[in-house]
């Protein structure tokens, strides 16, 4: 098993965000699994754990200053050094008319999705920076490249995700640090499966491959912007979606 350093990966108690921390701890990284739920986050640290990788769990809110700068804390002290790897994957889902939203709905789902990408590439990027090295993976969507029914407020702070990535990229990528995105079609997690049955029927109609994800596909995208491998990609959106986007 090659050692690739330390690495914090947000919402990583189910879905995507598991899959991820699975992954990257069979690649061989240290892996901070941070999760809203501190039972969850508990449970996939074990998992790394049990097959033979090293893993940390900490629960925290990634939309609050203190709790990501434990989170940093916890990552740096558990595994010896500064984060090598950060993957902004925590995310909620919502589903509502737009004239049917509140603000309260709008402000939960940006404050998640974009405070949280932000307050967490603050925290770990200054270290990154200083050694000319690092590599950030931001979570979006392909709904934040299409839009969803149903799903402006989630899809406008996927979208917001995407153009973060893009100008962080330019800004840092020649000082060594990578940053790129993943944007997901529909994928077999609780989140998805917590839409309707009626968008989900309609999703899958519309989808070339005609299925939706399974989150270890989602997670080898993930890991191979990870890797030295994709050396060249900067400031890029992978799709894995099923073909419902196709650039």
């Amino acid at each position: 098993m090659v050692q690739w350093g330390s690495a914090i990966v947000t919402g990583a108690g189910s879905g995507i965000g598991r899959a991820i921390a699975l992954r990257l701890g069979a690649d061989g990284y240290a892996v901070l699994v941070n999760d809203l739920s501190g039972e969850r986050a508990e449970a996939v640290a074990s998992e790394i754990q049990r097959a033979g990788g090293a893993a940390t769990a900490i629960a925290g809110d990634v939309a609050r200053p203190e709790d990501v700068a434990a989170i940093h804390a916890a990552a740096k002290t558990s595994h010896g050094g500064d984060v090598a790897l950060l993957v902004n994957n925590a995310g909620i889902a919502h589903q509502a008319a737009f004239e049917n939203l509140e603000l309260a709905d709008f402000d939960r789902m940006f404050a998640v999705h974009v405070r949280g990408t932000f307050l967490m590439t603050k925290a770990v990027l200054p270290s990154m920076l200083a050694r000319g090295e690092g590599v950030i993976v931001n979570v979006a969507s392909q709904l934040g490249q299409i839009g969803g029914i149903e799903l402006v407020h989630y899809s406008g702070a996927k979208a917001a995700i995407i153009g973060m990535t893009k100008a962080l990229a330019r800004e840092v990528s020649s000082r060594g640090v990578r940053v790129n995105a993943v944007a997901p079609g529909p994928i077999n997690t609780p989140l998805v499966l917590g839409l309707s049955e009626e968008w989900r029927e309609r999703k899958k109609r519309e989808l070339p491959l005609g299925r939706f994800g399974e989150p270890e596909e989602v997670a080898a995208t993930v890991a191979f912007l990870a890797s030295p491998a994709a050396s060249l990609f900067v400031g890029q959106t992978l799709g894995p979606n099923s073909g419902d986007v196709m650039l």
